[in-house]
Parts: structure tokens; C-alpha cells; sequence
């Protein structure tokens, strides 16, 4: 099995979380074949107006410990949600639990939106 690892130019340092980086969503859209995508919002954002990130899976914050055991760990994972909170969040606790390459997409779907990436909804 070969682990396939990205690894980020446009990484920077969470402000708000150590050890946590965000990723410019441009580059996330580029990478995405490489990546896994987790979304991280209640399924009404997931399918809502801002929609959600093609080929990402909807893993709801509040249940991501049941989920854990289900990350790849031979593949990076990038968290998604609304404005990159939650998702740093998600960051955080992955990385708490051993998973080493998750990233947060900065700006979440708001700036994805906004830099007018592809969505489905």
C-alpha cells in the first residue's frame, strides 16, 4: 500500500490552535484527487446554500470520535466547514488522536464560495 502524503505549500499556522495548519482552499481544489475530504458541518450546511466541496464526506463535528477509527492514516485528511472554526477544531482533536496529516482548509466553504470553486449541494 502506498501512502500517498501531500504535502501543502500554502500551509500556515493556525492563530488559534498549536500545532494545527491551515491551507489555502485553491490549493485544496488543486490537490483534492490526493486528499480526503471531511466535511464537518450539520447535513442542513452540508446540502445548504454554500453546499459542500465535490467528493467531500459529510462527518458531523459532535461525532467525529465515533468516526476516528474510519480516517485514512496512510493518506492526508483535510477538514472543511462554514469559516475554517470548526474544522481547526477537528484538526485539533485528530491530531490529539495520532492522525498526523490533517490539515484545515482556511476560510472553509465561505471563502471557497468566494474564490468560486466548484460545489455541490
Amino acid at each position: 500500500m502506498t501512502v500517498k502524503l501531500v504535502n501543502f505549500e500554502t500551509k500556515t499556522e493556525n492563530p488559534h490552535y498549536e500545532g494545527v495548519y491551515d491551507i489555502a482552499p485553491a490549493e485544496v481544489q488543486k490537490l483534492m484527487a490526493n486528499v480526503k475530504l471531511i466535511d464537518v458541518r450539520q447535513p442542513d450546511e452540508y446540502t445548504g446554500e454554500l453546499g459542500h466541496v465535490p467528493g467531500s464526506e459529510l462527518v458531523v463535528l459532535n461525532t467525529l470520535p465515533d468516526h476516528l477509527e474510519n480516517l485514512p492514516k496512510d493518506q492526508t485528511v483535510v477538514f472543511i466547514c462554514k469559516s475554517g472554526g470548526r474544522s481547526a477544531q477537528a484538526t485539533a482533536f485528530a491530531k490529539m488522536n495520532g492522525l498526523t496529516h490533517v490539515y484545515n482548509m482556511q476560510g472553509g466553504m465561505m471563502l471557497w464560495n468566494h474564490l468560486q470553486l466548484p460545489v455541490e449541494r
